[in-house]
């Protein structure tokens, strides 16, 4: 909301991008309201949601585009926000007609495959900002699901969902019914009907999954092979794998993954030699390494830990995120409860 805020205004197109049930139409939502609160008058904001029956009419770019022309108001900012609009055929063109007019501050969203980021480079000639939008924060999940009992708080975060709208679910089987929904919905509308080379490419432009590109610490490169992939919610490895093989530290690296993105970081998984560094975090603040595990209080798990960071001879900050709950440092590398971290 802050970086959406912030570009009110500004002579670019605003993106939301981000998987189905992700809070999209609810930011815009927000915006609106807010708008509202700051003296914008209903008739200055139309709201188009291209998933709505009653616009089944605006499909075509030309309707659309002569729907919201008409609504302008003359010598008044328009705030123009449309869901989904990728629905529209040749969407890109009725963007274009709206963009170029002085009175209206465009907002658009997008959740699959038909309009992954290359695309709408392309399509919008680079008059856009994306503005990615992940499930649920554990910061902003226990804003809304109470601070009292943070670790089971936090287990419930890891097993149920970080979906927006499961919070308002009692019990894990109508949770489970909830995310199925999700999910077959994302397979059947976006990836399936994707004309793309490889499921796996389909489950990232859908946002399902979340690419890692491996990063040679030493030599200072990206590498080419051997990146990891992350899901956008934990819930949904419980959906579809239950309670077998459960791996609470793979888990726990998934949610410090999306964090580090939420944080507006670019993250790429550590090589380092023969080891590996969970994650290089490259920011606002500079290079930043992170290791990831459920616990360290055996000596020589912790020293296992330790290594891979302890190889890295530059003096940028390491970090060690566990469930512990005892803080240290050892050698500059500081050890982080997770949970704490993620509240922070």
């Amino acid at each position: 909301m802050n970086q959406l805020w912030s570009l009110k205004d500004k002579r670019i197109i605003k993106v939301i991008t981000g998987i189905r049930r992700s809070g999209k139409s609810v930011l815009f939502s927000m915006m609106q309201g807010k708008l509202l609160e700051t003296g914008c008058s209903e008739k200055q904001i139309i709201s188009i949601n291209l998933e709505n029956p009653d616009f089944t009419d605006l499909l075509d770019w030309k309707k659309l585009y002569d729907y919201v022309n008409e609504r302008l108001l003359p010598g008044k900012k328009n705030y123009v926000f449309i869901d989904e609009i990728q629905n529209a055929a040749d969407f890109q063109r009725a963007a274009d007609g709206l963009f170029i007019k002085e009175n209206v501050d465009l907002y658009l969203t997008g959740s699959n495959s038909k309009n992954k980021a290359s695309q709408w480079a392309t399509m919008l000639s680079g008059r856009y900002v994306d503005i990615p939008i992940l499930p649920l924060s554990f910061k902003e999940y226990v804003s809304a699901a109470g601070t009292d009992n943070l670790p089971q708080k936090f287990r419930d975060y890891l097993e149920n969902s970080s979906f927006p709208q499961a919070l308002e679910f009692d019990g894990k089987d109508n949770i489970q019914k909830y995310l199925t929904g999700i999910y077959n919905t994302i397979l059947v509308k976006d990836v399936a009907e994707s004309l793309i080379e490889s499921y796996l490419k389909a489950l990232r432009d859908s946002h399902i999954l979340y690419k890692a590109d491996r990063y040679d610490v030493k030599g200072k490169k990206l590498l080419k092979t051997l990146s990891k992939y992350y899901i956008v919610d934990v819930g949904l490895r419980y959906l579809l794998l239950g309670d077998r093989h459960i791996d609470t530290g793979r888990m726990l690296e998934n949610v410090v993954y999306l964090e580090l993105l939420r944080r507006n970081r670019k993250v790429y998984v550590g090589k380092m030699a023969e080891k590996e560094i969970d994650f290089v975090v490259e920011g606002n603040n500079g290079t930043e390494y992170y290791q990831v595990a459920e616990t360290v209080l055996g000596q020589a798990t912790l020293m296992r830990e330790l290594a891979s960071l302890n190889a890295v001879k530059d003096h940028n900050p390491k970090f060690l995120l566990t469930m512990d709950y005892l803080p240290g440092s050892y050698n500059g590398i500081k050890q982080l409860n997770v949970i704490e971290w993620l509240l922070g």
